[in-house]
């Protein structure tokens, strides 16, 4: 009986010590599991990603319509060493010189050797248009010499004209620079005199640039066109001004 009563004694001590350490424990929320992940500190929410100074922003390219047009330039004068001019680039700087009357800066685009010729109609005379050297023109607007250009059309007579005349006539009388419409290789107007520019002008070895003002005088209904045409040999890429030819309308 004694050991009876001793074991039913350390029973009722573990039970009380068991509801003891129940009574110390925290209360859980009703309906709730505790897990491990929860029981840790939650980690804050991810910041926006900000980039550092040292990053490059992207390069956005000007669109074609934002791009201010290139301006043009002023008479450079005598070519120089660089980038080949092309037919048009070449005109330009020689029409700009014949407007101006410079010859210094004409004669710097001649054929060294073969000169420049000069057709006052469009049907060129390989034989008989004078042909002028860089040291000739350079000093002709003050030569007093007379040459013979050729046969004035309609009237036939000799056109006996210092190179002065001749170019206030036949080579600039009109504003060609500031009026004319421009092609490259294409003849625009048409009188009756043949235009043999292809023939004497080879286009394989030659370019052309033409000038062309449709008309000067309303009353005249388009009768007094006029066109300069200045041809270019094609020396590799650079572009040497071998003839200048005038046209307008003949009876």
């Amino acid at each position: 009986m004694y050991k009876a009563q001793s074991i039913g004694f350390a029973a009722l001590t573990a039970g009380m010590l068991m509801l003891a350490a129940c009574s110390s424990a925290p209360e859980a929320a009703p309906g709730t599991t505790s897990t491990p992940e929860q029981t840790q500190t939650s980690a804050p929410a991810t910041a926006a990603v900000v980039p550092s100074p040292s990053a490059s922003p992207a390069t956005v390219a000007p669109s074609p319509e934002a791009t201010e047009p290139t301006p043009v330039a002023e008479d450079p004068g005598p070519p120089e060493e660089g980038t080949p001019p092309t037919a048009l680039e070449a005109a330009t700087t020689v029409m700009r010189a014949l407007k101006s009357g410079n010859m210094e800066t004409l004669a710097a685009w001649v054929h060294r050797d073969r000169g420049v010729r000069f057709s006052p109609y469009a049907y060129v005379q390989t034989e008989r248009d004078i042909v002028l050297s860089q040291d000739e023109l350079t000093g002709a607007m003050k030569d007093p010499l007379k040459r013979n250009w050729g046969e004035s059309a309609g009237s036939g007579e000799s056109m006996e004209l210092t190179f002065a005349d001749y170019y206030k006539q036949y080579v600039y009388d009109e504003d060609f620079a500031g009026k004319a419409e421009v092609t490259v290789n294409q003849s625009q107007g048409q009188g009756t005199t043949v235009n043999n520019i292809n023939e004497v002008y080879p286009k394989e070895t030659h370019d052309f640039v033409d000038y062309y003002i449709k008309g000067i005088d309303p009353s005249a209904e388009g009768m007094d066109w006029r066109s300069l045409r200045l041809v270019f040999e094609k020396n590799g890429q650079d572009h040497i001004l071998v003839g200048i030819i005038h046209d307008q309308w003949t009876p």
